[in-house]
């Protein structure tokens, strides 16, 4: 895939909200925990932002991971059986390291349910894993058209960012998703040493 259309690619996700309000090793893509905790009924939208309010201002670290996790589970747990099935088989594919079939697998979620925001980032971050840019970032583009506040979603876009160059796009990316999560782990230190590349040492 050509550079200038990867780069096309990245403007129309940047229109499409990162200018305004997933090769780097696994462990950088910021993803849901293996376990997820259970959380109450009710209304979806209404606890995300809570937990968001909470997220952002999070004492610590501890607490901010426990709350992670639980927006994590409201992200992953979809209202629909089949696509809670497909999600299971999707897991069990890239367990078995068949990342085509996980592929085909979501291909199917997105289909059947577009809204679903996780099964277009899970998606992403195989594209990512295969360094199929283009594609990854298209879909990235999906996720933060229906959840801006995907801090996944983001770490990823600034990793994308990142190998391709552009460190200076990457460095306002990293710094969207502390606006969202200020405790978020890793991120923070490339913001250090992005900022010290791109802006040059405080004198």
């Amino acid at each position: 895939m050509g550079a200038r259309f990867i780069g096309m690619v990245l403007a129309a996700a940047l229109a499409a909200g990162l200018a305004a309000p997933a090769s780097a090793a696994p462990d950088d893509v910021v993803g849901p925990p293996a376990k997820l905790p259970s959380v109450p009924r009710g209304d979806r939208l209404h606890n995300l932002d809570f937990l968001f309010g909470a997220l952002k201002a999070a004492p610590d670290e501890t607490t901010a991971k426990a709350i992670e996790e639980r927006i994590w589970a409201l992200w992953v747990v979809s209202k629909s059986d089949t696509t809670n099935l497909l999600m299971t088989r999707v897991k069990t594919a890239l367990e078995a390291k068949d990342v085509d079939l996980a592929i085909k697998l979501l291909d199917g979620v997105v289909k059947v349910k577009p809204d679903y925001v996780e099964g277009w980032n899970r998606r992403a971050t195989i594209y990512y894993m295969k360094k199929d840019y283009g594609r990854a970032v298209a879909d990235i583009r999906e996720v933060l058209k229906r959840e801006p506040r995907h801090f996944g979603a983001l770490s990823g876009l600034g990793l994308i960012l990142q190998d391709l160059g552009d460190e200076k796009q990457a460095l306002e990316v990293y710094r969207r998703a502390l606006a969202v999560y200020p405790k978020l782990q890793r991120i923070p230190d490339l913001v250090k040493t992005l900022q010290e590349k791109v802006e040059g040492r405080d004198i």
